[in-house]
């Protein structure tokens, strides 16, 4: 049975459109307009009878002194809303639409148009109603875009075409919703993962719409914008692309090119090698250099002069006499002009080269590294950096290749024996574009050969130093690098049989003095790293066995907080080494409890197991409210990566890594909502 009344979420002052000040000529004039200029959208005769008829309720009220009076005691009071019979219900449900109170007109439509109170099919009433609710629908979206709330406005667009196609009515203004809903998707996705970090779940919904866009439009070339996909051309793409990059970490980055690449889209590859060099060079980790140095060998990209971007790897990998080697192999004749013409020597000309690529081409553009100046000379003071060039020496090549960083395993066909620094392109020529199907290409699609090439590499990634045209000298500090000057003669010494570079007497150089002249000891790497779980401090395993009380209470201390990371590491560490603990769910979020299962279930496929070890030397609260909670962690973390057999895969040692956490309350239960390394 329909109701008999229904309240309005309006006064009739909004009603008719007047100010609650405007006499009562005025209030004539807007109601003989009104009645003049009715919506000319295709509703029925009779229901714009009854939109007149609510119109002229409205001004005989506003304009009868006693009546208004009695009516603005009212409002004064409290009252809300006017009060009116079902059968003028669509008429007062357009003259709120027509009082840009649109979303409540859309929520009153949709509702009427529900069981039990919905009307009968073919009625009028049925027609008029859902013109109404396409109506407002439209315009609530409309309202929320121009406020720039564009995830909102695409939630209202999405109910709107699902009451449209449930009516199956309307097929032109359905229409009209769907393009307007995949014209906001570039919107979409730049509200959601900009957000902030406690609002995981909406930056992680950003990132699937973000690689579903990318999928659509046929990878970064955009191989299937037959049409305008999202109202963005390749040119606008690229530009909204560059937008969001910096509201991603490095990680998400480079898991979206990997996927990217796997479709077929060989820019993503390349876009994966300058994030493993980002990822490696901010976080001080060399072995994501030589994957990017291997994974660069395989790509296939028409104009790509590769041998600077190799070059310049190999200098931070301390292989100087092949870094040379690459420059000198460029096919970019003002790249050797210059080169030629620096008033320093070969070596100060490519660490300025170096310096120049990695702060304007690859660490700008991610939100957990920091675009600081480039110090070559710390990343060759660094103890992990130091580290693995001494493993390179002590271990060979054998033991580089299974570095527990497996991109490079994962993507490419090369073996795993293979040895990692024999990669010249003379050596290794035309590796296959690694992995899967390649999704994009179409028997129709446009070949990368028929476009400018290295055009949108150019574009995504601000590379003047990459195809070297255009490069402006200005920007190369000429400053020498004396450190690197003096070891020169040390790093070129004469190649082993398998092409090695021993760097001995440069380690002992750092072992010596830093650059401030004070004593540096050698990582004891091998002591850390062959730690178990039978070395675990007693109150690591105590977390682990222990089931721990959910943190419930307004303010947390930085004991609490402590306690609570302690035992997010401990439960996750006792996960990755295959058991299992109750303590994941207690102090995290599902989301990084998912995160957790789904590496382990990875390890499970390769029948591996990790043995990680995370101890906190330091935390300090950065901000905190009684809803979120930021702190830096220095923690000492040790990894080895084991078979089922016990055979030792990979090892990894970081005496000092930083990672931010943030704490997030709902309800009265805190949990860990997300965290990032080296920041």
């Amino acid at each position: 049975m329909l109701k008999q009344r229904v309240e309005l979420p309006i006064d009739h002052f909004r009603l008719l459109g007047v100010s609650p000040s405007a006499q009562a000529e005025a209030v004539l004039r807007a109601f003989q307009l009104r009645l003049d200029r009715p919506p000319q959208e295709g509703f029925t005769h009779e229901v714009l009878l009854q939109r007149a008829e609510l119109l002229r309720l409205s001004a005989d009220l506003l304009t009868d002194e006693s009546l208004r009076k009695e009516y603005e005691d009212a409002l004064l009071a409290g009252a809300l809303g006017l009060d009116l019979s079902t059968s003028r219900e669509v008429a007062g449900l357009i003259l709120l639409w027509e009082a840009d109170a649109s979303y409540d007109a859309f929520k009153l439509a949709r509702k009427a148009l529900q069981p039990p109170q919905a009307p009968a099919l073919g009625s009028g009433r049925e027609s008029d109603l859902t013109l109404v609710a396409a109506l407002s629908c439209k315009a609530a979206a409309q309202l929320e875009q121009d406020q720039r709330h564009y995830q909102q406005a695409a939630l209202i667009l999405q109910d709107g075409i699902q009451l449209l196609q449930r009516m199956g009515k309307l097929q032109d203004h359905r229409q009209n919703l769907e393009k307007d809903l995949e014209s906001l998707l570039p919107y979409r996705i730049l509200d959601l993962v900009s957000r902030d970090l406690g609002e995981q779940a909406s930056h992680q919904e950003g990132i699937q719409l973000l690689d579903d866009f990318v999928r659509l439009r046929g990878g970064l070339e955009g191989k299937r914008a037959n049409e305008l996909l999202g109202g963005l051309n390749q040119s606008d793409f690229v530009l909204f692309f560059q937008q969001i990059r910096k509201f991603l970490t490095v990680q998400e980055q480079l898991d979206l090119f990997i996927k990217w690449q796997r479709r077929g889209s060989p820019e993503s590859g390349f876009l994966g090698v300058i994030t493993l060099v980002a990822a490696g060079f901010s976080q001080r980790k060399p072995e994501r250099l030589q994957q990017a140095r291997k994974y660069l060998n395989s790509l296939e990209l028409p104009g790509l002069d590769r041998f600077p971007l190799l070059g310049s790897i190999d200098l931070l990998l301390a292989d100087v006499q092949k870094a040379e080697s690459r420059f000198e192999k460029s096919s970019d004749d003002q790249l050797k002009n210059w080169l030629n013409e620096y008033p320093g020597d070969s070596l100060e000309a490519i660490c300025d080269y170096c310096r120049d690529w990695l702060s304007r081409d690859v660490l700008p553009g991610y939100r957990d590294v920091e675009v600081a100046p480039v110090d070559l000379e710390a990343w060759f003071a660094d103890r992990d950096v130091q580290s693995f060039v001494e493993n390179i020496e002590s271990k060979g090549a054998l033991g580089l290749a299974k570095s527990s960083f497996s991109f490079l395993s994962s993507l490419s066909g090369e073996k795993q024996d293979a040895d990692p620094l024999e990669d010249d392109l003379e050596a290794d020529p035309g590796l296959p574009m690694p992995g899967g199907v390649r999704e994009y290409e179409e028997e129709d699609s446009t070949n990368l050969n028929d476009t400018k090439p290295g055009e949108l590499l150019r574009r995504i990634v601000f590379s003047p130093s990459l195809i070297f045209s255009g490069f402006d000298a200005v920007h190369i500090r000429q400053n020498s690098l004396k450190l690197l000057s003096n070891i020169k003669p040390i790093f070129i010494i004469s190649a082993s049989a398998l092409g090695l570079v021993l760097i001995a007497t440069y380690l002992e150089i750092f072992e010596s003095k830093n650059n401030n002249g004070l004593v540096v000891t050698k990582p004891i790497q091998e002591k850390t790293i062959a730690r178990t779980d039978s070395d675990k401090p007693d109150l690591l395993e105590e977390l682990i066995v222990k089931k721990v009380e959910p943190l419930i209470m307004n303010s947390p201390g930085e004991k609490d907080i402590r306690g609570l990371i302690e035992t997010w590491l401990a439960a996750k560490s006792k996960v990755l080494s295959g058991g299992r603990s109750e303590n994941l769910k207690v102090v995290a979020r599902e989301a990084l409890v998912k995160r957790v299962k789904s590496e382990r279930m990875k390890d499970l496929d390769k029948n591996e197991k990790q043995i990680v070890n995370a101890e906190i030397n330091t935390l300090k609260v950065i901000s905190q409210t009684n809803k979120r909670i930021e702190v830096k962690v220095d923690l000492t973390y040790t990894d080895q990566r084991l078979k089922a057999s016990g055979k030792k895969v990979s090892e990894t040692y970081i005496p000092s890594l930083k990672v931010t956490y943030v704490l997030g309350r709902e309800k009265e239960l805190w949990q860990l909502v997300d965290y990032i390394s080296g920041s």
